[in-house]
């Protein structure tokens, strides 16, 4: 990814998180921005969110936010001047459950068996 694709992306994740975290409100989940990902041409950016709550109502959120999208848009570019905006899609982003997980199972395992000495040389 160039350097200014990387720019555009930290400062898209950055305002749509405040924009998201000020103006939007899902009752018994927190919605954090994981990343935003940028097409080369700049015609649409992938917003990867994860949702802390019940995992029944993750889908239903991604559904809501990808539904208030234009709104959303607005909000962002008004904040953020580019000359071309790039269309926001949402995506569900599992990856620090799955992290949350695999840490829990690492420390679950029983401890390594001890050794016998070795003999000889």
């Amino acid at each position: 990814m160039s350097l200014r694709l990387q720019r555009v992306a930290e400062l898209i994740k950055r305002e749509l998180s405040m924009i998201l975290e000020k103006d939007y409100s899902f009752k018994d989940c927190i919605v954090t921005v994981h990343d935003a990902v940028p097409t080369i041409d700049l015609k649409q950016c992938f917003i990867y969110v994860g949702i802390l709550g019940p995992e029944n109502r993750q889908e239903g959120i991604v559904e809501q936010l990808n539904k208030a999208r234009g709104a959303i848009q607005k909000s962002l570019y008004k904040r953020v001047v580019m000359r071309s905006s790039p269309q926001l899609l949402f995506r569900l982003d599992k990856s620090v459950e799955r992290g949350v997980r695999i840490l829990n199972a690492i420390d679950n395992l029983p401890p390594p068996a001890a050794e016998p000495p070795s003999e000889g040389c």
